[in-house]
């Protein structure tokens, strides 16, 4: 499946639903509020960097994206294919201390 051709024509027609998780998130990110958008900003300018096709209800992936401004951001998000919807399971901003180039974790 083309995870981004998918998420992005559901963010284009609204089919989008922030489940509470990724609402508190946003609203409480420690490098400043999140704002939806910035999370469609980020999201049609991006890329899958994990999959997670064994999650639950839906397979998910995180995505890296950054805002017009150049702010970047992961969120995870899982498809629905019976209602045509993305879920945004949660949004952040990434932590330069635990990310290379925001695209892959830093070993501990």
């Amino acid at each position: 499946m083309n995870w981004i051709l998918k998420i992005r024509e559901c963010f284009e027609s609204n089919a989008v639903l922030y489940t509470r998780h990724a609402k508190f998130e946003m609203q409480n990110e420690e490098f400043g509020q999140i704002f939806e958008h910035e999370v469609y900003e980020a999201i049609c300018n991006r890329e899958v960097i994990e999959e997670y096709p064994e999650d639950k209800s839906y397979p998910s992936v995180l995505i890296f994206g950054k805002t017009i401004v150049n702010r970047p951001l992961h969120g995870v998000c899982a498809y629905n294919n019976i209602e045509n919807l993305v879920i945004v399971i949660t949004v952040y901003q990434p932590n330069p201390e635990l990310w290379i180039e925001y695209k892959r974790r830093k070993k501990s």
